[in-house]
């Protein structure tokens, strides 16, 4: 495996309502992919390396042998999406608040980076984050 090679990453996730989901990730900039989308999945686009695929629960099972992560009491991972700047991170929990989301954690200061967070509609841990290139500790 060559380390310098340009990969695209697909991270799967399951869902109760593909259609709730849907909405809720097109509240808060997000396209789909047509030609990878059916009644029991869908692929987020988030950028041209990084997608994000939203599966039924009953499909996903397919794909593992383990039993799935309850996301109402347990983290499975947390999902970094970087933002332009601060106002961005804002409005980006903001809107997933008023999208259905619930808070995860307050917002965090850190001078060279910032970053707020929240659980979509299935309980799934994403953080939004800017941070400042000029302005990370040396």
């Amino acid at each position: 495996m060559q380390a310098n090679t340009s990969r695209k990453i697909f991270v799967n996730l399951p869902v109760r309502d593909l259609k709730r989901s849907v909405e809720f990730f097109t509240k808060l900039g997000f396209t789909f992919n047509p030609n990878f989308t059916d009644e029991n999945a869908t692929c987020m686009i988030v950028s041209d390396e990084a997608f994000v695929m939203l599966l039924l629960e009953p499909r996903f099972k397919d794909f593992t042998k383990r039993q799935l992560a309850d996301t109402r009491t347990h983290t499975e991972a947390i999902f970094a999406l970087s933002a332009a700047n601060r106002a961005e991170v804002d409005e980006t929990v903001k809107t997933a608040i008023a999208a259905g989301g619930t808070h995860a954690l307050e917002p965090t200061d850190h001078g060279f980076m910032y970053g707020w967070s929240f659980y979509d509609l299935d309980g799934h841990h994403w953080e939004t984050f800017y941070m400042d290139p000029t302005a990370i500790p040396q």
